[in-house]
């Protein structure tokens, strides 16, 4: 079955960086456009960062570009973001996700506390 295992997150001040992953398993990763979510206490799931199958295009919410990096190591089944800079507003569950026809696919998700 399809699993996504996020992993990295934890308490960092602001200014700090932190790498999140997600391994993937029980499906063909290589072929799948891959995408990392966030949610905050009280607010909806936003879109963050997209990488296609190949990692040739990414793509990113607004306010994130130019701190936030995706890639992937398709040899290695897994998805990363690299966030730089981080805010206080950047504090979320961040969730890995591959889409489907109907019910998308989530991890359990990783704490990112932002907070000095």
């Amino acid at each position: 079955q399809v699993q996504l295992v996020e992993s990295g997150g934890g308490l960092v001040q602001p200014g700090g960086s932190l790498r999140l992953s997600c391994a993937a398993s029980g499906f063909t990763f290589s072929i799948y456009t891959m995408r990392w979510y966030r949610q905050a206490p009280g607010k909806e799931r936003e879109l963050v960062a997209t990488i296609t199958n190949t990692g040739g295009s990414t793509d990113y919410a607004d306010s994130v570009k130019g701190r936030f990096t995706i890639s992937r190591d398709n040899a290695k089944n897994t998805v990363y973001l690299q966030m730089n800079s981080l805010k206080p507003e950047d504090t979320a569950v961040y969730y890995c996700n591959r889409r489907r026809v109907g019910a998308d696919y989530w991890g359990q998700g990783t704490q990112v506390t932002v907070s000095s």
